[in-house]
C-alpha cells in the first residue's frame, strides 16, 4: 500500500461522524420555537404559572376583568410572544391564552373559538408550506396545551371531558391540577387516581412520554419513569421571592409555613418543567406526524371531493342544456347518464348502428323511452 492508503487504514476515521455538530451548530443558529396554549377557568393561576415556567412576564399589562363584565364576555384567544436565550440557544416561545373558557352559565360552545384557532394556525402551515417560497416559514402550531383541572371537584367536569374530546385529535394534550396547595397529599393523589380514571372511561388521549431507549442512562430513564407517573401534573405557582432559612426562594407564605413552588415534595412544578423542556422536540414532532398530518390528510380528501363534485356538477349543466336546446325532459337524459355514464360508450346495456350518413348512433333503453344520439323515440 502507498503511504496514504496505509495511513487512512490505520486512521479508519472518514470524518462524518461530525455531522451532529454540523447540525447542532446549525440549529443554535436557527434558534426553536415553541407554541403554548393555556386552557382553563378563570383564577386557577394559568399567567402565574406560566411565567414561573420561563422565569418571564408575558403579560406586563394585563387588564383582569371584574365580575360584571365577565357575564357577558366570549371566549377570546390572547397570543403572547417573547425571545428567551439561553447560553447562547435562542427560543421564540408563543403562550395562547384563552380568557373567558368556562366563565358563562351556559358554556356549551365556549370552546369552538379555540378548535377554530388551532385549525386556522394548521391551515397557514398549510399554505405556507405549498407556497413558492418555503425558506422561512413561521411555524406557529399549537405542540402542548396545558389544561388546568379545578382542585375543588372530584374529578373531571362535563367540560372538561367534552373539551379534551374535542381537541385531543389536534393538539398534544397536558392535564395540569391548578392550586395544589388546597390539598393534601392523600387528596392529590385520589384525585390524580379520579381523573386518569375518567380520561380512559371517556377514551381521551393525553400526551403520553415516550419511552426510555434501552442504551439510555439509568438516570434518564428513571426521570422518565417519575414523569409518567406524576401525570396529571399536580402544581403550584408563584413570583414572590420569600427568604427562608437565608435563601430567597419562590413560594407562598401561609401562616401556618412556607410553600415552595420548586420543591418537588410540596408539588410537580419541577416535574412539569423538566418534562416540557426535555420532550420539547417529541412535542414538536408528534405535532407534524401525527395531527399535522391527519389534518392535511383530511384536508387534500375535502379537496379531492370538491374536485369530483365539480367535474359532475359540469357534467350535469352540459347535459341539461342539450336537454334544453333538443327539448328532452331533463330527468330522461339525467337517468341516461347514470345509467350509461357516457352516450359513445359500446361497453352499455344496447347500442346499435344507423343514423343517416352512415354515422354511428347509440341507442339506450330508459325506462319506456328509447335514446338515440339526438333522438328521442317511443
Amino acid at each position: 500500500l502507498c503511504p496514504f492508503h496505509q495511513t487512512a487504514f490505520i486512521n479508519r476515521y472518514v470524518g462524518f461522524a461530525n455531522l451532529p455538530n454540523q447540525v447542532h451548530r446549525k440549529s443554535v443558529k436557527k434558534g426553536f420555537e415553541f407554541t403554548l396554549m393555556v386552557v382553563g377557568e378563570s383564577g386557577l393561576g394559568k399567567s402565574t404559572l406560566i411565567n414561573s415556567l420561563f422565569l418571564t412576564d408575558l403579560y406586563p399589562e394585563r387588564y383582569i376583568p371584574g365580575a360584571a363584565e365577565k357575564i357577558e364576555r366570549t371566549v377570546q384567544i390572547e397570543a403572547s410572544t417573547v425571545e428567551i436565550e439561553e447560553r447562547g440557544v435562542k427560543l421564540r416561545l408563543t403562550v395562547v391564552d384563552t380568557p373567558g373558557y368556562g366563565d358563562a352559565i351556559n358554556s356549551q360552545d365556549c370552546f369552538k373559538t379555540i378548535i377554530q384557532y388551532i385549525d386556522n394556525q394548521f391551515e397557514r402551515y398549510l399554505h405556507d408550506e405549498s407556497g413558492l417560497n418555503r425558506r422561512h416559514i413561521v411555524d406557529n402550531r399549537v405542540h402542548c396545551c396545558f389544561y388546568f383541572i379545578s382542585p375543588f371537584g372530584h374529578g373531571l367536569k362535563p367540560l372538561d371531558v367534552e373539551f379534551m374530546k374535542a381537541i385531543h385529535s389536534k393538539v398534544n394534550i397536558v392535564p395540569v391540577i391548578a392550586k395544589a396547595d388546597t390539598l393534601t397529599l392523600k387528596e392529590r393523589d385520589r384525585l390524580k387516581r379520579r381523573i386518569l380514571d375518567e380520561i380512559a372511561e371517556h377514551g381521551i388521549r393525553i400526551y403520553q412520554l415516550p419511552d426510555a431507549d434501552s442504551d439510555e442512562d439509568e438516570e434518564f430513564k428513571e426521570q422518565t419513569r417519575v414523569l409518567k407517573a406524576s401525570i396529571p401534573f399536580a402544581v403550584i405557582g408563584s413570583n414572590q421571592l420569600i427568604e427562608v432559612k437565608g435563601k430567597k426562594i419562590r413560594g407562598r407564605l401561609y401562616p401556618w409555613g412556607v410553600v415552595e413552588v420548586e420543591n418537588p415534595e410540596h408539588n410537580d412544578f419541577l416535574k412539569l418543567r423538566t418534562m416540557l423542556v426535555t420532550h420539547m422536540q417529541d412535542l414538536q414532532e408528534v405535532t407534524q406526524d401525527l395531527h399535522y398530518e391527519n389534518f392535511r390528510s383530511e384536508r387534500l380528501k375535502r379537496a379531492g371531493r370538491a374536485v369530483d363534485e365539480d367535474v359532475l356538477d359540469k357534467d350535469q349543466i352540459l347535459l341539461q342544456k342539450e336537454a334544453e336546446v333538443k327539448d328532452i325532459p331533463f330527468a330522461s337524459i339525467q337517468a341516461l347518464f347514470y345509467c350509461g355514464n357516457d352516450l359513445n360508450n359500446k361497453t352499455s346495456p344496447k347500442h346499435k348502428a344507423g343514423g343517416n350518413g352512415g354515422s354511428f348512433v347509440y341507442v339506450f333503453p330508459v325506462g319506456n323511452i328509447t335514446m338515440i344520439r339526438g333522438t328521442l323515440s317511443n
